[in-house]
């Protein structure tokens, strides 16, 4: 099936309607937390918490004994929440840095998660058989109950967002000014915290415990390049990760060997590297562009300074013994003259050439201002 065929079976197949409706509420959801995160330089803040949702996972098996999906995503979120509060914990208490915190934490529970999966796949139990779906992900396991739970989630966090999206703001670019105008600043970061935890969670059965991070952080890296406002950037996040999440899974869906939640992840790396590269304040291919007029600008002032040393000596800048001295030096190429000419700043007759009143003017200022630097 190619993606053609994909999208005409879109409207009529069910299963395929599900998950492509799963992924990309997943993707709008995570794309509008994680710009939080990327905000509030928190980008190992998701790694940490989708690995230490993976012992909560086990646990939640061994303790029922049943592969319910949502009994595990509860055994995840409270697991998640430890370990978000242990980090928070750690970094307050102790002289350690926030990335030192989410690194033990990261590795500690993701070592416990493992240890735990070993000792469930040796017990004599068929039924603990596909719990290894939650470290890489699969999202054809997800059913309507899964996207029900997901929209519900994306609706209270977007309705969270919308109430509190002024103390959300202050939050983010000024902690203490916030504090100072009487708003609970803790309140409101266990509550963005939370929500993060949360979307983290519900995306583990479609990307997994490795990739979460990337879901959660990409479409909001990709967002940041292309504006400074929040409130476009949280937008943009929410489209590119459920742009990511439905040609993922079409691309997936298309081939009989990608998984899903790896080929999601990529779609959403091409979003970033697209728009490290073409976006236009902040894209590498406009900055080399600006960078590269800027020099030609300051070539040709410096050719202008150079012409006002030439003739400030004369009272006329149009004295014939100026305008030979000018035509005499061969510094300046036909390029940059022309566009000299083209701004109004030189005149040339033929094959001579002499400063306009203009370029006098603009000369002077440009050779001042050297004077000034040096």
């Amino acid at each position: 099936m190619n993606i053609t065929e994909y999208f005409n079976l879109l409207f009529t197949d069910y299963t395929l309607q599900t998950i492509t409706l799963g992924t990309a509420i997943l993707g709008a959801l995570c794309g509008m937390l994680g710009s939080f995160a990327v905000l509030r330089k928190q980008s190992l803040l998701g790694d940490a918490i989708s690995h230490a949702a993976l012992p909560g996972i086990a646990l939640a098996f061994l303790i029922t004994g049943a592969k319910d999906s949502n009994t595990l995503l509860i055994g995840a979120l409270v697991s998640g929440l430890v370990g978000t509060f242990w980090i928070r914990g750690i970094v307050k208490k102790t002289h350690l840095k926030s990335d030192t915190a989410l690194g033990l934490i990261l590795s500690l529970f993701f070592g416990f998660g493992m240890l735990l999966l070993t000792f469930i796949q040796k017990m004599p139990n068929a039924n603990q058989a596909g719990l290894d779906k939650y470290l890489f992900g699969q999202a054809a396991t997800l059913v309507a109950s899964d996207v029900w739970t997901m929209c519900v989630i994306a609706g209270l966090s977007l309705l969270i967002l919308l109430v509190f999206w002024k103390e959300f703001k202050l939050l983010l670019f000024d902690a203490d000014y916030t504090k100072s105008l009487g708003f609970n600043v803790k309140f409101l970061d266990v509550l963005i915290t939370f929500f993060i935890v949360i979307s983290i969670v519900v995306g583990l059965q479609t990307v997994g415990v490795v990739l979460m991070s990337a879901m959660l952080l990409a479409p909001a890296a990709a967002a940041r390049q292309w504006t400074n406002s929040l409130g476009v950037m949280v937008v943009l996040a929410a489209v590119f990760g459920a742009f990511s999440g439905v040609f993922g899974t079409a691309i997936s869906a298309s081939s009989n060997n990608l998984s899903t939640g790896p080929v999601i992840v990529l779609i959403a790396a091409v979003f970033v590297l697209f728009s490290f590269i073409f976006s236009p304040k902040r894209g590498l291919l406009f900055k080399e562009i600006r960078y590269r007029n800027n020099r030609k600008d300051l070539e040709l002032n410096k050719t202008l300074a150079f012409m006002y040393q030439i003739v400030a000596s004369h009272d006329n800048i149009n004295h014939p013994h100026a305008i030979k001295i000018l035509n005499n030096f061969h510094g300046f190429t036909r390029k940059s003259l022309q566009k000299l000419e083209d701004r109004e700043l030189i005149t040339v007759t033929k094959t001579m050439w002499s400063l306009t009143e203009k370029g006098f003017s603009t000369a002077a200022n440009l050779y001042n201002q050297l004077e000034e630097n040096e």
